[in-house]
């Protein structure tokens, strides 16, 4: 994997352009002073969900996500957070009531959130946290293609972790662009596994998208697929106090 990105402080007159994608990098435990406030955010739904999670650390970073992303939202159509209205596709993807240009997606793991946008073009992505020491072999055998599992032990093992995420990100940020969730057969379609390849598809409608696979943080993997086209990346960092809570 590459460095992990630089990211930037956005400017006042944030403007999102249609040949562009905006990512976002966002650490959720450290506005967990301010929770009560983003908690105020969230519609009557999303508070219900906040509300059952067993654990505090999970209810805070759930609440954080969504309190972030409805600041971000709000920022690029003109409207306070708590006027932003949601609606959700059959597989739950969500996206703005209004029919708006503008698609969203996000992620997030451990304490850290990735949120993606672009104007008119599908996107997903999707982050996971390095944590654990070692693969698991049964979610390579239970998600992965034959095809890929051949590749995966081909890998010398030093490679081995590095080729897991970046395969299962491509994988979920893949099922994420096109609205599907896990339900969707996973072993139906390969991405490539090795961190000192090229990101690639293939898939019936490989020809659709780009994969950008990246390094958001230390400790961290990120895939972004995207809808073919020019695409230029800013990378903004979302932080407390930089965005006022409306």
């Amino acid at each position: 994997m590459a460095d992990p990105v630089i990211w930037l402080e956005p400017p006042s007159n944030l403007q999102l352009n249609e040949d562009e994608v905006h990512l976002w990098k966002a650490d959720l435990d450290p506005v967990s002073e301010n929770i009560s406030a983003l908690f105020n955010l969230l519609d009557e739904g999303e508070q219900n969900r906040a509300k059952r999670f067993v654990f505090e650390r999970d209810k805070n970073r759930f609440t954080a996500a969504r309190g972030i992303l409805r600041q971000l939202l709000g920022r690029y159509i003109n409207c306070s957070a708590k006027e932003v209205k949601f609606s959700v596709g059959p597989s739950g993807k969500p996206a703005l009531c209004d029919n708006s240009q503008l698609r969203f997606n996000l992620s997030h793991s451990e304490g850290l959130v990735l949120y993606a946008l672009s104007l008119g073009r599908e996107l997903g992505v999707d982050v996971e946290s390095q944590i654990r020491e070692s693969t698991d072999r049964e979610i390579v055998e239970q998600y992965f293609s034959a095809k890929q599992q051949a590749e995966f032990l081909a890998l010398d093992p030093a490679l081995q972790k590095a080729a897991f995420y970046l395969g299962w990100t491509r994988k979920e940020a893949y099922l994420k662009a096109r609205g599907e969730g896990l339900q969707a057969k996973l072993k139906n379609f390969d991405v490539s596994l090795s961190p000192e390849q090229p990101a690639v598809l293939r898939s019936d409608d490989a020809a659709r998208w780009e994969l950008y696979s990246f390094c958001p943080k230390l400790g961290f993997v990120a895939t972004l697929v995207v809808e073919k086209g020019k695409c230029n990346f800013r990378h903004w960092e979302w932080r407390e106090g930089g965005t006022v809570l409306r």
